[in-house]
């Protein structure tokens, strides 16, 4: 058992796959994992030593149904459906725009509420012809939900190489390894920002020269006590703590 703030479930549940898990549940307070009883149980309590897990035997069963019974379909905001692997049968509901995610990519599987929340702010924004930017593109869902509603180009970004490399996997939209210093000049009609509060700051110079005028971002990744300052939004959308600025 993993107990964690909820802004580093993404990231925990990427590592975990990484490490062969058998499946992960979601439950009050945290994660929890399986792995065989073949895996090295010291290794796997050095790597993630951080969490302070709790360990223990479980009968045995098949944790990977488990897990896939701990994932189902999800409806987010009005247009979006993301669906993970396991249910590709699953028909989308009328109206609604299917994205397929894994629990197991790179952070941004779309349980999270910040990640919601910019879905949401997508589907409100985006229009057919905008050129798109998403700063920090982790599994790429938020690429893929702008080029969803029409985009005309969406180009995603990410400093970790290992993010870019799952993201190219399922999306067709160009990545990079990089941020958004390597974007020309007054560039994106929309810029989409989820990761914490104070690398959005850092960015600002950035986003600013990288926007067009009468853009618009859309910026989330932090709880409402977390706001980062220097934009003044005309919006706020909130979810269990969690916000969305629209600037």
């Amino acid at each position: 058992m993993f107990r964690l703030a909820p802004e580093r479930e993404d990231y925990l549940i990427a590592e975990l796959a990484e490490c062969g898990t058998a499946g992960i549940t979601e439950e009050d307070g945290g994660l929890r994992a399986f792995f065989d009883a073949s895996s090295d149980s010291r290794s796997l309590l050095s790597r993630f030593a951080e969490f302070a897990p709790e360990v223990r035997e479980e009968a045995p069963t098949d944790w990977a149904q488990v897990s896939r019974d701990a994932w189902p379909p999800l409806a987010v905001g009005q247009r979006f459906y993301l669906v993970p692997p396991w249910h590709l049968e699953e028909p989308t509901p009328p109206g609604r725009l299917r994205l397929e995610v894994s629990p197991g990519m790179a952070c941004g599987t779309g349980r999270h509420p910040a990640t919601q929340l910019c879905l949401q702010a997508i589907e409100r924004y985006v229009q057919p012809g905008d050129c798109v930017l998403d700063v920090g593109t982790g599994s790429g869902i938020l690429a893929r939900a702008a080029a969803l509603m029409g985009a005309k180009c969406v180009i995603a970004c990410d400093i970790d190489p290992e993010a870019v490399r799952v993201a190219r996997e399922c999306c067709d939209s160009p990545l990079f390894v990089g941020s958004i210093d390597a974007i020309g000049p007054h560039w994106a009609d929309i810029i989409v920002v989820n990761i914490d509060a104070a690398a959005i700051e850092l960015l600002a110079p950035e986003l600013e020269r990288v926007r067009k005028p009468e853009s618009i971002l859309i910026l989330s990744g932090f709880p409402a006590g977390e706001i980062p300052e220097g934009f003044t939004p005309e919006e706020t959308l909130q979810q269990g703590g969690w916000l969305c600025l629209i600037d």
